[in-house]
């Protein structure tokens, strides 16, 4: 797991070091406390690929000109066996370094021989990490926005994992509570409409097709048997047929959609189990509740929150709020993991506050909790707002999208952009194939690369292994920016992770698939010289891993051919 941009840092740092140690031992400088200095790339590649402050920093210890102490520290760099080939000073005191041919053919044969493994950090060893997305309410189909979290959360669950995270991926069932009573009194009405007149269907009832259709395939199996059985009865019969069913297809959806969950936790776990119970119990010890007309209210507004929030209603039945604590504390305490992050929508801005007021009133660190506010996304087609299935004539969702687009667009665009973000998702541009299309665009370049290996071996010429000292012949201004841009990956890796954005990890893909498409426009591969091709051919692969590996990552075919 090299990271050689880390690893050059790091060097510069030691070289500056050892300079500065020298300078005082032969009495040029004072024996002083060296203050921390950064090492930095510079936007522009002029100033080299490395730079330091160093001089700036160390102006006031030395009692010194910044550019004077960066000329003195320029004689006593020693540069042999590093990766820079060159330093030199620039403007008021910058010391600048340019890497060396060992550097930019270590950063290739890096990829070759670290493979799929290539971009994998260790930031996270050690780490546990539980996300949990979608989280769709059971009583119905999934929407446009459960399209977007999945997307989101499994791919930043991929990220993690690659950066060296432990990670497991949940789904939370919302099968108790209001939603399951309307849910029953949706099924009931449906069925007991088939065998009496005049029964209305409540406004506030789930009017979809889908609930009319459990109806009739409850009745094709149990006929009128509940018709008269008590209410209770019917309704729990009703649901106990018709929620499997819900979640099954759930499950399915998901699944064509390359998501799979390490558990489907249910609501009626943490009830059945005691555990509602037990949190109200404990949030009453921490001393952060009282009593009013009969509910028990927590003091969330003492913990952040911008007002207190009831726990108990005063008919002694909890409030939803009660079971997403426990949930919650189950994750964090009852399982032990390090992290737990929700992938919300945008209309629970309100719930983090709320939540992480419980976590700490129940002792636990509430920056353990992380929540990913996720935006609301327009389909566009034909350049206007789209909301209707062609297929069904109905409002899209997740299933009737993957019916209209690729599951592999549909996973690249909902990563397009950072979750927080407004997004417009162009259904004409997801089914295009050109290179307008980000998704297309990658693939083409991964296939590209294929082509130019498959055509050469065609005629008889297959690349050799890459060695470092190849990368004399990678000297154009498109091979070493290529070059340096692969061997940004492991951060990437790093700050998608830290963010929380696998956004981080698209752009880079297109980033790359243009510098390739760059590089190979002004750098021949076949018809040059053996050794030239044969470090091109060397470059070629590594961009061909490093596409592959992140697609991989983020359940994304990678064509061979195109």
């Amino acid at each position: 797991m090299a990271n050689l941009i880390k690893t050059a840092s790091e060097e510069v740092k030691v070289i500056i070091s050892k300079a500065l140690s020298q300078l005082v031992a032969d009495g040029e400088l004072n024996d002083v406390e060296i203050p921390a200095f950064n090492v930095e790339i510079p936007a522009d590649a002029k100033n080299g690929d490395m730079s330091t402050n160093v001089a700036m920093v160390c102006a006031r210890a030395f009692r010194m000109a910044p550019r004077m102490i960066a000329d003195k520290i320029l004689t006593k760099v020693d540069l042999d066996g590093s990766f820079f080939g060159k330093c030199e000073v620039a403007g008021a005191g910058f010391i600048n370094f340019f890497f060396s041919d060992k550097w930019f053919g270590e950063v290739v044969k890096n990829v070759m021989d670290e493979g799929e493994a290539y971009g994998n950090t260790d930031m996270g060893a050690g780490k546990s990490v539980l996300v949990e997305f979608v989280s769709a309410n059971p009583t119905g189909p999934m929407h446009i926005g459960n399209a977007r979290g999945g997307a989101i959360g499994d791919c930043l669950a991929a990220v993690l994992e690659k950066a060296g995270y432990e990670v497991k991926r949940e789904f939370y069932v919302n099968d108790a509570g209001n939603q399951i009573e309307k849910f029953k009194t949706s099924l009931e009405t449906r069925y007991l409409q088939l065998y009496k007149e005049g029964i209305e269907m409540p406004e506030d009832a789930y009017h979809g097709e889908d609930i009319v259709n459990h109806a009739k395939n409850f009745a094709e199996i149990n006929g009128d048997k509940y018709v008269e059985a008590d209410s209770e009865e019917r309704r729990q019969a009703l649901c106990d047929y018709a929620l499997p069913i819900n979640i099954e297809n759930l499950e399915k959806d998901l699944g064509k959609y390359r998501i799979t969950y390490d558990r489907w936790f249910k609501e009626s776990e943490l009830h059945g189990g005691g555990a509602v119970a037990e949190i109200i119990e404990k949030l009453k010890e921490s001393g952060y509740t009282y009593e009013t007309d009969g509910a028990l209210w927590f003091k969330s507004s003492e913990l952040g929150d911008d007002k207190d929030r009831v726990l108990v209603r005063e008919n002694g039945i909890p409030t939803y709020f009660v079971p997403d604590i426990a949930y919650h504390y189950n994750k964090l305490v009852t399982r032990k993991f390090d992290t737990a992050i929700d992938i919300l929508g945008a209309d629970h801005h309100g719930y983090i506050p709320r939540m992480k007021a419980a976590m700490q009133a129940l002792g636990v660190n509430p920056d353990r909790l992380d929540m990913v506010i996720m935006q609301m996304v327009n389909l566009i087609k034909d350049g206007e707002k789209y909301k209707l299935s062609k297929r069904s004539g109905k409002a899209i969702t997740l299933s009737t999208l993957l019916e209209e687009i690729p599951i592999d667009a549909a996973r690249f665009f909902f990563n397009l952009r950072e979750p927080n973000s407004h997004f417009d998702f162009d259904l004409d541009l997801a089914v295009s194939q050109t290179s307008q299309n980000p998704v297309y665009y990658v693939q083409y370049a991964h296939a590209r690369i294929c082509s130019i290996f498959r055509g050469l071996e065609e005629e008889g010429v297959k690349a050799c292994s890459f060695t470092a000292e190849m990368a004399k012949n990678l000297k154009t201004a498109e091979e070493r920016e290529l070059i340096k841009y692969i061997a940004t990956l492991p951060n990437v890796v790093n700050e998608s992770a830290k963010a929380y954005d696998p956004a981080k990890m698209t752009r880079y893909a297109v980033e790359i698939a243009t510098m390739f498409h760059k590089f190979y426009s002004q750098c021949r591969v076949k018809g040059e010289s053996e050794e030239i091709m044969q470090a091109r051919l060397g470059l070629c692969g590594a961009v061909k891993q490093i596409i592959k590996n992140i697609l991989d990552m983020l359940k994304i075919t990678c064509p061979e051919s195109m």
